[in-house]
C-alpha cells in the first residue's frame, strides 16, 4: 500500500512540472514581451500571479489568507518568510498583490522553460560569489527605487534539516530595509513542507495557511539596528509557527 501510494505521490509532483509548463508555453509571447523591459513589469506580474493560482489550485492546493496588516498599493515594501518548498513561490504570488520581485538562489535557472523567465525578471544570487551579492545588492536597490517591492527569503535556502522550523536569519533583506528605510512584512507560511516537501515521493494536496503579520517600521533605523531588527523580524515569524506546532527545533 505504502510503495502504491509513493507512486501516485509521485505522478502528482510530476504533474506540478506540468502545470508549470503550460501557461508558459500558451503564453510565450506575450512573456517575452513583458519580460523585455522593466516598465512592463507590473504586467508581468499581473500574469505571473495568475500562474501561480493555476499551479495551485490544480494540484489541489487551496490559499487560505490572513492578514494582520494590508499593504497599500504603489508602496514599496521588503516580504520576508520562512523558506520550506519550492511553492512557497506561487504562494507568495497568490499572497501579496502589490508587484515585488524575488531574490533568489541561482540554481532554480535550470529548471526549463521557467527557469529562463525566472532568470529575466528575478534577481539571482550565487552565495558562493561574493561579488554576486553586491551586484544582487545594486539590482535590488534600482528596483526599489522605481517602487517595486523586494521579496527574499532570509534563510537563504531550505534547511537541509527537516526538523528545523526556522534557520537563522542572513543580513541582506534587513540591510536593504534600513537602507531604504521601507517596512518589512513577516509572511508565514504555515504548511508548505507538509503539502510539497523536497522529498519526491512525499506531499498531499488541502489548504496551506498563509499569515502576513503586522508590519515592522525601519523609519529611523540605521545599519547598527540591523541585527536587532532581524532576530525581531525571525521571532515574529517563529512564535507564529511556534504556536501551530508543538515539536519544535530551532537554531540561532
Amino acid at each position: 500500500m505504502q510503495i502504491l501510494r509513493s507512486f501516485l505521490v509521485v505522478l502528482w509532483r510530476i504533474w506540478f512540472y506540468i502545470l508549470m509548463a503550460i501557461p508558459i508555453l500558451v503564453l510565450f509571447p506575450f512573456l517575452l514581451l513583458f519580460t523585455s523591459r522593466t516598465k512592463y513589469y507590473p504586467q508581468f506580474f499581473m500574469i505571473a500571479r495568475w500562474w501561480a493560482l493555476f499551479i495551485l489550485y490544480g494540484m489541489g492546493f487551496y490559499p487560505v489568507i490572513k492578514r494582520e496588516q494590508r499593504l497599500v498599493k504603489g508602496e514599496s515594501y521588503m516580504l520576508v518568510a520562512n523558506h520550506t518548498s519550492m511553492t512557497d513561490i506561487m504562494l507568495m504570488l497568490a499572497t501579496v498583490k502589490n508587484p515585488f520581485v524575488f531574490v533568489g538562489k541561482k540554481e532554480l535557472v535550470k529548471i526549463p522553460l521557467f527557469g529562463y523567465f525566472y532568470k529575466r525578471t528575478c534577481i539571482l544570487v550565487d552565495r558562493g560569489n561574493q561579488r554576486s551579492r553586491k551586484e544582487v545588492f545594486d539590482r535590488a536597490q534600482r528596483r526599489l527605487n522605481n517602487g517595486t517591492s523586494i521579496c527574499i527569503f532570509p534563510e537563504g535556502g531550505v534547511p537541509e534539516d527537516e526538523s528545523l522550523l526556522l534557520d537563522s536569519f542572513k543580513d541582506g533583506a534587513f540591510r536593504l530595509a534600513i537602507d531604504h528605510q521601507i517596512k518589512i512584512v513577516p509572511i508565514v507560511f504555515y504548511d508548505n513542507k507538509k503539502r510539497f516537501p523536497y522529498i519526491f515521493t512525499k506531499g498531499s494536496p488541502g489548504r496551506m495557511r498563509v499569515k502576513i503579520k503586522e508590519f515592522i517600521p525601519t523609519a529611523g533605523m540605521t545599519q547598527d539596528d540591523k541585527k536587532t531588527v532581524r532576530e525581531h523580524t525571525r521571532e515574529v515569524i517563529l512564535n507564529e509557527l511556534r504556536s501551530k506546532e508543538p515539536v519544535v527545533k530551532t537554531y540561532s
